[in-house]
């Protein structure tokens, strides 16, 4: 069941870019949609906290939070949404995946942990595939400079699921956690928001993104991670990118070509390089680790 668990969840992720592109259709910025998601999601995990009546946060965790809302929420929703709009959802995920090399190297700069060689290599390989996606050709996708900059820039806002993560997410359920992360982060999205006139489709798509693959998809790989240890679970989600490019061909006829699939092999490739080894950390996903 723990492996069913993430496998949904992965499966509700990679629903996200395709879905969002009909929002982009319907006139919703990349903004305003990640300001709804958060918003709409956050009311949800809000809800869920008042059933369980988990409130409460300590005082020395409260500018920690705020930090992770703005990078993880803030940050990540834009620019992962950016990335989808101006490079297509199968390009966006496997941008995405460059996370686990940006964690490397945060948690040696940050967290004092030590630079190995399974760490440079996976580096290696997700920037090989970066480039390869870059500059080799990407099918129907729309590959870009500004593309590859906004889906680098939610790889590396995505890695904090896991710098912030192994202080937060092991001390708080996660309803109790997005319950704060996900109105803080809106709030920083609201300023620079432009609301445009809505269709019932647009409406749609925004709801589904707030509550398919942001609220369920964290509590399915919250329930998953009861079950089954958090590397392998990381392992499991890597089906993520391949949902989303899969779900992006179908949707949209895009495809990122021969090699931009190769690339995307190679990113997927130094994922499994950094997540396999005995002892190592908990990749990036934003499904937070379940209250221990």
């Amino acid at each position: 069941m723990g492996y069913l668990f993430v496998a949904l969840a992965a499966l509700l992720w990679g629903s996200l870019g395709p879905v969002a592109r009909a929002a982009f259709e319907a006139g919703v910025s990349p903004l305003e949609l990640a300001f709804w998601r958060a918003s709409i999601a956050g009311v949800c995990f809000a809800a869920h906290a008042a059933v369980r009546g988990r409130f409460r946060i300590a005082r020395g965790d409260v500018a920690g939070l705020v930090l992770f809302a703005f990078l993880g929420v803030t940050v990540f929703y834009w620019s992962y949404l950016r990335a989808v709009d101006l490079g297509g959802a199968a390009l966006a995920a496997v941008l995405l995946y460059t996370a686990p090399a940006w964690v490397a190297l945060g948690a040696a700069i940050w967290l004092g942990e030590r630079f190995t060689a399974r760490a440079l290599a996976a580096l290696v390989l997700a920037l090989a595939g970066v480039a390869l996606v870059a500059f080799g050709g990407g099918g129907d996708t729309r590959v870009s400079a500004a593309a590859i900059a906004w889906g680098l820039v939610s790889g590396l806002s995505y890695a904090a699921y896991y710098l912030f993560g192994k202080r937060y997410f092991a001390r708080y359920a996660t309803p109790t956690l997005f319950l704060y992360a996900l109105p803080i982060g809106a709030l920083s999205l609201l300023p620079a928001v432009r609301f445009a006139p809505k269709s019932a489709a647009a409406w749609g798509a925004i709801l589904f993104i707030a509550v398919v693959p942001t609220y369920l998809a964290y509590l399915l790989y919250a329930h998953g991670l009861r079950r089954v240890e958090a590397t392998r679970a990381a392992m499991v989600a890597t089906l993520e990118p391949v949902v989303a490019a899969v779900a992006a061909y179908v949707a949209w006829g895009e495809r990122l070509g021969v090699a931009g699939t190769i690339g995307g092999a190679l990113v997927l490739g130094g994922v499994l390089v950094a997540t396999t080894r005995r002892g190592a950390p908990d990749p990036p996903h934003e499904g937070p680790a379940p209250t221990r």
